[in-house]
């Protein structure tokens, strides 16, 4: 067991300044280029033949915001991987494509069995991805909890549970559930483990019967998992700084899957085009190699991370909020914006800020939009509500950037915002990167 002495678990603030020296290499610019002219692609295909309820489903989530929890996206990617190696199996193509009718459909046959391949690998490579980080966020928790019979019923009520789920999945699978069936069940079963983490560290739910054998586990240990998972917590500046290029990737592969599935329900009436069919294949090529490269720098991150800190250190951490802030007062039923020009992809916009009212705990809402050169708005960092926050992302389109403090819903109360924004134009040399890591 290893000692927690004097430690306190990680603050925001101290996992803010550790991203600081992890700076996310930018997506290829090749990201939402190619993103953007499969979604016209797929807007021109319904516009000729109208998309069915699925189809017509599929493009509507194309259209919405992306899960904004890392791990959510992730399972966003794999969903949308298994269902485009769905399609691209011969027995799902197009009867005419699999007569190979022609010189045409027989280079077009080749290219979407290269294309099979590469999202396999891909595949294979986030589900290691997500295997590892789980065993790793336990064992991390198993190495501070005392190895005696507390450590090894811990470890068989694990077990108990991991065993339990797997089969909810094979019963899934062997009555005919869909992937999207699934998923959608794979997902709540980590919601369920976030829910068990939470309940060792507060002895409640499952771990009610164990409360009397926890007595002498570190409480910091406690705290940390019990704190881990919380919407605002340490691990809100983790999506805050890397979610972004990964919103990116899972709206990509959407788009990827949307544009097969309208491709295969009208090919016999619209032919598949070798410029469509290039750019598809240059998508599938960008996507899988961003991903393998953020999936890396997630796995670097994550392995160094800190997860317990002196107090000292959590202090100065606190400390050094106060410097360089400016401050303005947000009157009820109002809102406050700064509008940030952005000159070049690949900038960073960077904020910080915290609602100051004496004694009392207020908050405020805060939200992020894009606007184009053209003046099309588009939201970056959903409208959520904060006594404080610190966060950047990385942008992938010049323009301006608007970020909002909402004090609208407020009928009584002002708002006093100390904050400090930017804008940071691009290094011209990145800093090479050790990468990885995700939520539990």
């Amino acid at each position: 067991m290893a000692s927690t002495a004097g430690l306190v678990p990680i603050t925001r603030a101290i996992l803010s300044r550790y991203y600081d020296n992890h700076h996310f290499n930018p997506l290829s610019e090749d990201v939402p280029r190619l993103s953007d002219e499969l979604r016209e692609f797929s807007k021109a295909l319904q516009e000729e033949v109208p998309p069915i309820a699925g189809e017509a489903i599929l493009a509507q989530e194309a259209e919405s915001t992306s899960p904004h929890k890392i791990d959510e996206n992730l399972w966003k990617n794999r969903e949308h991987i298994e269902e485009i190696l769905f399609l691209l199996e011969k027995s799902h193509w197009p009867t005419q494509l699999q007569q190979h009718s022609s010189p045409e459909d027989v280079e077009l046959a080749a290219t979407l069995q290269k294309l099979e391949v590469k999202m396999r690998n891909i595949l294979k490579t986030l589900e290691s991805f997500q295997s590892k980080n789980t065993e790793n966020v336990f064992n991390i928790v198993m190495t501070y909890m005392p190895q005696d019979f507390r450590g090894t019923l811990i470890k068989q009520q694990r077990e108990r549970s991991e065993r339990n789920k797997q089969a909810e999945i094979e019963a899934l699978v062997n009555s005919g559930g869909s992937i999207r069936d699934r998923y959608a069940l794979l997902w709540n079963q980590q919601m369920e483990r976030r829910r068990q983490l939470a309940q060792l560290g507060s002895a409640s739910g499952v771990y009610k019967t164990l409360v009397k054998y926890l007595v002498g586990v570190p409480q910091v240990l406690l705290d940390f998992i019990r704190q881990i998972n919380y919407d605002q917590g340490p691990m809100e500046e983790q999506r805050q700084r890397y979610g972004p290029p990964l919103y990116s990737l899972t709206s990509m592969v959407l788009l990827i899957r949307l544009f097969l599935l309208l491709s295969w329900g009208r090919f016999v009436t619209i032919k598949l085009q070798k410029d469509k069919v290039a750019v598809l294949e240059q998508a599938v090529d960008v996507y899988t190699s961003e991903l393998e490269h953020f999936l890396n720098f997630i796995v670097g991150v994550f392995a160094n991370a800190p997860f317990f800190i002196s107090a000292e250190e959590a202090g100065a951490a606190e400390a050094s909020r106060g410097e360089e802030y400016k401050e303005t007062l947000i009157p009820a039923g109002k809102t406050y914006e700064i509008l940030l020009a952005v000159d070049s992809v690949n900038s960073y916009i960077a904020w910080d800020f915290l609602v100051t009212q004496g004694k009392m705990s207020m908050d405020i809402g805060f939200s992020v939009e894009y606007i184009s050169p053209s003046g099309i708005t588009t939201l970056i960092l959903p409208y959520q509500r904060y006594e404080s926050d610190q966060g950047n992302f990385c942008t992938v389109k010049a323009g301006s950037y608007k970020l909002i403090w909402d004090n609208s819903y407020s009928t009584f109360f002002k708002k006093n915002l100390r904050y400090k924004v930017d804008a940071i134009p691009p290094v011209a040399e990145p800093p090479q990167l050790e990468v990885d890591t995700a939520e539990n």
